[in-house]
């Protein structure tokens, strides 16, 4: 049981750096096509953007079906990944862009911080000169930043 939860927090760790990876080399690399309307604007609810959902729930998908299949340890690596894709949802696309209307006052550093480091990414058009690949870890700075703009607000 023990070795199960080790394994799902794992790779919910793991898949901060790949999301991180994925999103510098690939995202901003030869899948710009699929991304740039993140960056760039488009019309309507759904981005091309939006179908990197489905490249990242195949693996998660895949290790579950196996994993049930064969009662190992490859559903608790789909359960991670998908754990890490919800996450995902919740801070990228609820907290931060606000596409859906929830969660919308939340107000800690945490919060600023992230919103900070994504809007710093987004301050970018291009695929080019891109920072802040990541989207649960973020740099010290922005904590700071959050800190010392809400103690001037207060």
């Amino acid at each position: 049981m023990l070795t199960n939860f080790i394994i799902t927090l794992a790779t919910f760790v793991f898949m901060e750096f790949m999301a991180w990876f994925t999103h510098k080399f690939v995202m901003h690399g030869f899948l710009w096509y699929l991304h740039r309307d993140h960056h760039q604007g488009h019309e309507g609810f759904f981005e091309k953007n939006d179908s990197f959902f489905l490249i990242f729930a195949v693996p998660s998908a895949y290790c579950f079906v196996t994993g049930i299949m064969n009662n190992d340890f490859r559903l608790f690596i789909g359960i991670g990944i998908a754990l890490y894709g919800f996450a995902y949802f919740l801070v990228h696309d609820v907290i931060i862009h606000q596409r859906f209307k929830w969660l919308r006052n939340l107000d800690n550093d945490y919060i600023k911080a992230i919103r900070r480091a994504h809007k710093i990414h987004h301050k970018h058009l291009g695929k080019e000169h891109g920072e802040n690949f990541g989207m649960l870890v973020v740099p010290q700075k922005y904590f700071r930043e959050a800190k010392k703009n809400f103690s001037k607000s207060s």
